[in-house]
């Protein structure tokens, strides 16, 4: 664990450079006991000194099998030896959601017991192992009574995005007969539905199943919704970007029976899930039981990757290809771009490490991170790759701090050099250098577009990816309407949007009036601000949030749009986020300004964040603001903008550029 707090002021640094935190170093590895024995685990005899050696003098301890104390590599080449004494490995208490995890047997209890009771609800335990089968319990937190309301929240798992006819009509249904009557586009690309009430949980996650989809592993502590970019387009380099999603969505799916057990009475679904088919000619089960001999897979014969006790913390991988970075990448513990030589044939992937959002309001020492680069992979080590990339985690993740848990800490606290070594003392291979790319740019993809196969693609907007029908507006019901009409595949959007795909020439017209007929605006529309701003769900129904978000987004939205028309900044786009807590779900350390809720009608402001979401988080700039003095707040900021920025500086790199210290001094001295 992270044994020295870090002031505001250091975590401000950090935004803007990512330093190293050299007194947070003597934690670099952490004990994993029934995974594989770790430096702390087997309470190695050497001083901080001799530590600092072995660690940045490259040498990282390999992840040692339960039978062997000292594995030692038997292909590939290691980059040092260490000769070292072993005591007795010292007792160690788990903690409490490692021992749940280790007694779940593999995700079943005690969840599958406290479904069948008559309460409403379940218990905490029980609910910490719902997660990994894609729901979290929730309540109405506006709902006041001594007698909570409980209801469940489900997210589905879409790789890729992808939203077939057949699902979006089944998710339209149950959501009318069992949720609250909406669907809600995550940041993650994929649907969530509220509302759901545990004796409905079964039929839904059944029906669900039996289509062909999935809920497994949509949370928890396993590899999430493997995310890639959205535009279709017919070419090499965004075909295998999909396709190699689907492959490591199926690489690292957990494979315990526990989802069929409980929610199929122990029977396969109907139909496999659908990506499956799309990716049997890589052989993936195949790749995924291979056993090297590095400590990779484990003895486990139920989950050969992720053993009893599955990873630290969730687990995060996004795919895309060289200059479009529509999905984020740098937020994910794995960010891979496709490769492709100049006739269009896949070579392999540059990959980064080590992203990740979430930080807790005074626990400086959790923290925003964007992801480094690790190398270059060939195409046929790729599986291999990801694989090492997760047993390092997994086997030297932090398994004590649940805050410091995801793999960013692990990399910001070896260093990417030395986290290379680790990987690689897995993998039995150095890792090549980055290739060189186009640079990075963002796209919503909203609009219409030419597929490049003769056909169309078109991104519908959906603020804050809630897809309703509410007065006038009746997104949900055009939606439908269009599936039902030309049997329409979608790809739902890492901005909370919407992609309709392989649309004829000649339907565009009809699409189009039939979005109008429902009271859905044409883009022009929408005003730029809102197709670049995310928000998360927070109040009423997130049990973390601590003021809104959502809601108040919208009010938000306006205010900025007024002042700056005020100022005549009318053309400027700027990328603004808003969180509910500092959890970081709708991606605010990337935005240009970011609003992370710390509070009843209270905010933190972020800023400095990269228009292209390239490889740097925003900083803290205020600790609290209050609704109410939004304007004030931003007005200076802004007008500091106006008075010095560089010819076509965007907000963002001008935040970033002249540091928080003169946008505090120009604020402190501003008179409108």
């Amino acid at each position: 664990s992270f044994s020295s707090p870090l002031s505001w002021s250091s975590c401000l640094a950090r935004g803007e450079q990512d330093k190293d935190l050299s007194n947070a170093r003597t934690g670099a590895l952490r004990s994993t006991p029934t995974l594989g024995n770790t430096i702390d685990e087997l309470n190695m005899k050497f001083s901080s000194t001799a530590f600092y050696g072995f660690v940045l003098g490259g040498a990282v301890a390999h992840a040692f099998l339960p039978t062997s104390p000292f594995h030692r590599p038997t292909v590939g080449t290691s980059r040092s030896t260490l000769s070292m004494v072993l005591e007795k490995p010292r007792e160690k208490k788990l903690a409490k959601i490692e021992v749940l995890k280790t007694n779940s047997e593999h995700l079943t209890n005690p969840l599958k017991d406290q479904l069948a009771t008559e309460e409403i609800s379940v218990s905490k335990d029980a609910m910490q192992i719902l997660k990994y089968h894609g729901s979290y319990m929730q309540t109405n937190r506006e709902i006041r009574g001594k007698n909570k309301d409980f209801q469940f929240m489900l997210r589905l798992k879409q790789p890729a995005g992808e939203l077939p006819p057949d699902l979006y009509r089944l998710l339209d249904d149950l959501s009318a007969k069992y949720g609250q009557g909406d669907l809600r586009g995550t940041t993650r690309q994929c649907f969530q539905l509220h509302g759901i009430r545990k004796g409905n949980l079964k039929t839904v996650i059944s029906s669900i199943m039996n289509l062909g989809s999935s809920t497994v592993g949509a949370c928890g502590d396993v590899s999430r919704n493997v995310m890639t970019t959205p535009a279709p387009f017919d070419t090499p380099e965004y075909r295998y970007a999909r396709e190699w999603s689907k492959v490591f969505a199926q690489l690292f799916r957990p494979l315990t029976p526990a989802f069929n057990d409980i929610w199929l009475d122990g029977k396969a679904p109907s139909n496999e899930v659908m990506w499956s088919k799309d990716v049997e000619k890589y052989n993936v089960d195949e790749a995924m039981k291979y056993d090297s001999g590095r400590g990779i897979v484990l003895s486990d014969s139920t989950e050969p990757l992720y053993g009893n006790r599955y990873l630290p913390r969730k687990f995060k991988i996004g795919v895309t290809v060289p200059g479009d970075n529509s999905i984020d990448v740098y937020t994910n513990d794995i960010g891979v771009v496709v490769i492709c030589n100049d006739d269009g044939e896949l070579e392999g992937f540059n990959v980064m490490v080590g992203g990740g959002m979430g930080r807790t309001h005074n626990k400086e020492n959790t923290f925003p991170k964007a992801a480094e680069h690790l190398g270059f992979v060939p195409k046929e080590d790729m599986m291999e790759l990801m694989k090492s990339i997760l047993a390092s985690q997994r086997d030297h993740g932090n398994r004590d701090v649940r805050a410091n848990a995801r793999m960013k800490y692990l990399v910001h606290t070896l260093g990417i050099d030395n986290f290379r070594a680790l990987v690689e003392s897995y993998f039995g291979k150095e890792i090549k250098p980055w290739r060189e790319m186009k640079e990075w740019k963002y796209s919503d993809w909203m609009g219409w577009w030419d597929q490049g196969n003769g056909k169309l693609f078109y991104g519908q907007h959906v603020d804050n990816g809630r897809v309703k029908d509410e007065g006038d507006f009746r997104l949900k019901t055009a939606l439908r309407v269009i599936a039902d009409k030309y049997n329409q595949h979608m790809i739902m959007s890492p901005t909370q949007s919407i992609l309709l795909k392989d649309v004829e020439p000649k339907d565009k017209d009809a699409i189009d009036q039939i979005l109008r007929e429902h009271g859905v605006k044409p883009l022009e529309e929408v005003d730029p601000l809102s197709r670049l701003s995310m928000a998360c769900p927070a109040l009423p129904l997130c049990g973390l949030a601590q003021t809104e978000a959502e809601r108040i987004m919208p009010s938000y939205l306006d205010r900025i749009r007024v002042l700056l028309d005020k100022m005549n900044l009318s053309d400027e786009e700027i990328m603004i986020r808003m969180t509910g807590c500092p959890n970081g779900c709708a991606r605010p350390y990337m935005a240009e300004l970011a609003f992370v809720g710390d509070g009843p009608k209270s905010y933190q402001v972020w800023l400095g964040g990269s228009p292209v979401l390239s490889a740097r988080t925003a900083w803290p700039y205020m600790a609290k603001m209050k609704t109410d003095d939004m304007e004030k707040t931003i007005e200076p900021i802004l007008a500091m903008f106006i008075e010095k920025r560089q010819q076509f500086e965007a907000f963002g790199d001008f935040c970033h550029r002249v540091g928080g210290d003169a946008i505090k001094a120009y604020s402190e001295s501003y008179k409108p």
